[in-house]
C-alpha cells in the first residue's frame, strides 16, 4: 500500500556545485526506510555555478526533485522561506547542501515527529572542522541574545530541523523582511525537542559565511529579536547624564573655592571623549532599529521566484 503522508526536504544552496551530487545521493539512500511519499525541493539562491545544471540532470533520475530558481541572490533566510511556503508535506525538514548536517539523522527526526512533536531540532555537541574563534565568538553570541531576549533560542543548533505541518503553516504567516530564522522557529512556540549529533565538516568548496557577515547576522538576530539594546541605551543616556551632572557640580563648587579654571584640561577632554562615544553608540543602536523599521515598511517581497523545474515539465513558471 502507498503511503499517504508527504515528507518534504528543503535545501537551499548557493554555489554547491563539488557537493550537491553527493547530496542528492545521500538523502535519496537515508528516506528509503522511511515510509512516507518524499519531495526533495532544492532552491537555488542565486548561483554562479553549475549547480543548477547538475541538479537538472539529477532530476531526470529521480521524479521527486522539485527545482525552485530564485531570480537572484535573497540570501539563505530568504531561500529558506521559499522552501517553505513551497512545500507541502505533512513534515517538513530543512537542511544544507554542504552535508555537514548528516541526512541520514532525518529518519530519527521522523521517529520522533511521530511521537508526536510538532519541532525537531538537531543540536550539535561537536563542530568538526571550525576555527576555535568561530566556536568562540558562536558561544558568546548565543549567551548574549539568550540573556537579553524574551525568547530562548538554543544553543549550537542551526537550522537543520524537522517541522509538522501545522508548525510549518504558523512560521509561513509570519512575513517580516528581516528574517533570523533561528528566532523565528523558537518564537512560533508548539512542543519542540531536541536530537544530538556531531557535526561534520564540509564535504567540498568553501563556506559563503565570512566573518563579516556573520556579525551582520548575529546584529540583524539580536535587533529582531529583543528591545534590549534600546534600553541599555536609555540606561546609559540616563547614567552619563547624572554623572556629567555630579561632575559638573564637582567642578562648579572647585572654581569658586579655589578659583581653577584651567586645571583639569585632560579631565575635561576625557569626560567629552567618553560622553561623545556614549551618543555615538546610541544612535548606532536608534539606527538599527530605524533600518529595520524602514526596510518593512517598504513591504517588498521577501524574494521572486524565476522558474520551477519539477520531472514532468521544466517549464512550469510563477
Amino acid at each position: 500500500m502507498k503511503p499517504t503522508e508527504l515528507l518534504s526536504i528543503i535545501i537551499p544552496f548557493h554555489n554547491e556545485q563539488e557537493v550537491i551530487a553527493k547530496c542528492q545521493q545521500r538523502i535519496a539512500d537515508a528516506v528509503q526506510t522511511i515510509d512516507m511519499q518524499v519531495e526533495i525541493l532544492y532552491v537555488n539562491d542565486g548561483s554562479q555555478d553549475a549547480t543548477l545544471k547538475i541538479l537538472l540532470a539529477l532530476m531526470a533520475q529521480d521524479a521527486r526533485i522539485k527545482i525552485i530558481d530564485l531570480s537572484r541572490n535573497f540570501g539563505k533566510e530568504a531561500a529558506m522561506t521559499a522552501g517553505l511556503d513551497t512545500a507541502q508535506g505533512d513534515a517538513v525538514v530543512v537542511i544544507d547542501a554542504d552535508l555537514q548536517d548528516p541526512p541520514e539523522l532525518i529518519v530519527q527526526m521522523v521517529k520522533v515527529w511521530r511521537e508526536g512533536f510538532d519541532v525537531v531540532y538537531a543540536k550539535r555537541t561537536e563542530r568538526k572542522g571550525e576555527s576555535f574563534l568561530k566556536k568562540f565568538t558562536a558561544k558568546l553570541f548565543y549567551k548574549l541574545i539568550n540573556k537579553i531576549s524574551d525568547h530562548e533560542i538554543p544553543e549550537n543548533v542551526g537550522d537543520f530541523r524537522l517541522m509538522s505541518r501545522q508548525a510549518v503553516d504558523a512560521l509561513n504567516q509570519v512575513r517580516e523582511r528581516k528574517r533570523f530564522m533561528k528566532g523565528l522557529f523558537t518564537w512560533i512556540g508548539f512542543s519542540q525537542t531536541a536530537i544530538e549529533y556531531s557535526r561534520d565538516p564540509r564535504l567540498a568548496g568553501e563556506t559563503n559565511w565570512n566573518y563579516r557577515k556573520l556579525v551582520k547576522f548575529a546584529i540583524e538576530g539580536i535587533s529582531s529579536f529583543t528591545q534590549e539594546p534600546l534600553r541599555l541605551a536609555t540606561y546609559a543616556g540616563f547614567m552619563t547624564a547624572f554623572g556629567a551632572f555630579i561632575l559638573g557640580l564637582y567642578f562648579i563648587i572647585k572654581t569658586l573655592i579655589f578659583g581653577e579654571v584651567i586645571q583639569g584640561f585632560p579631565t575635561l577632554i576625557t569626560v567629552i571623549l567618553f560622553f561623545s562615544g556614549v551618543q555615538l553608540l546610541s544612535i548606532g543602536i536608534l539606527g538599527e532599529y530605524i533600518g529595520h523599521m524602514f526596510i518593512e515598511s517598504k513591504q517588498r517581497p521577501l524574494y521572486f521566484i524565476k522558474k520551477t523545474y519539477t520531472a514532468k515539465t521544466d517549464d512550469a513558471n510563477i
